[in-house]
């Protein structure tokens, strides 16, 4: 771990509240950062703010993400606490999974709406203090999913949108020293992972070519990575963090 990297940086993190994003959180803060978290969920939320930020801060917000009101507020008071937002990660989603033929609307809008228009609405507000200071990391949360998969029309629609998005912000943000990029993760063990039926689970995770799943941490070191001045000419990226997964093609 690189010490400090992040000293006098400033990262939002949505979805912060458990797995993926608890664990990004955590790293930010580790390596100096000033973390601003949120998640919808309070309860599991108010233990990330109980837990001692080691080098850095940790402060936690109450947010959904699909509110333009509530995203631009947090993000604007972020902004007016510390002069800045250097770099946002769009983390928080949701599952609905169902076959095609028993997806309902609410399912396809909640799980899209979380996903996808969650990170549009993040990004916009960030990118407008980002623009500013002509300086920003922009990261977003995609999935193996995105290239299709069984029962996961919404999920994988949400997902797949989320690339499109992503490379869109790096083309109009590269001139204003902005990047951004997208990690796909793949069978990480979190508690949406664990949601899964065991025998799906155990299947997908025997044909993982390194033989087991990925811990959080795994995507907090490329987060940190690709929102770093190291990765400072790497922008329009989607980086597989999967163990290998997608060698294997289709997923089921």
């Amino acid at each position: 771990m690189a010490a400090f990297r992040y000293a006098g940086r400033v990262v939002a993190v949505t979805g912060a509240a458990q797995g993926l994003g608890y664990a990004m959180a955590r790293r930010f803060a580790a390596e100096g950062a000033v973390v601003a978290a949120c998640d919808i969920n309070p309860e599991p939320l108010q233990a990330l703010a109980a837990r001692p930020a080691d080098a850095g801060v940790i402060t936690t917000a109450v947010v959904d993400v699909t509110s333009t009101t509530q995203v631009t507020a947090w993000i604007d008071a972020i902004a007016a606490e510390h002069a800045k937002v250097d770099v946002l990660v769009n983390n928080a989603g949701i599952i609905r999974d169902n076959r095609l033929g028993n997806q309902s609307d609410d399912d396809w809008d909640a799980v899209v709406d979380v996903s996808l228009r969650g990170s549009f609405v993040c990004s916009r507000a960030a990118f407008a203090h980002m623009k500013q200071h002509r300086y920003g990391r922009i990261l977003c949360l995609s999935s193996m999913s995105w290239r299709g998969n069984f029962g996961q029309a919404n999920y994988a629609a949400a997902k797949a949108g989320v690339i499109g998005l992503a490379r869109t912000i790096a083309i109009e943000g590269a001139p204003l020293g902005i990047t951004s990029n997208v990690i796909a993760p793949g069978l990480i063990d979190t508690p949406m992972l664990r949601s899964m039926d065991h025998r799906g689970r155990d299947k997908l995770t025997a044909r993982i070519p390194v033989g087991h799943t990925g811990d959080p941490d795994d995507i907090a070191e490329a987060a940190a990575f690709l929102c770093s001045e190291s990765a400072r000419y790497i922008t329009g990226v989607v980086l597989d963090v999967d163990g290998g997964i997608n060698i294997n093609g289709a997923l089921r």
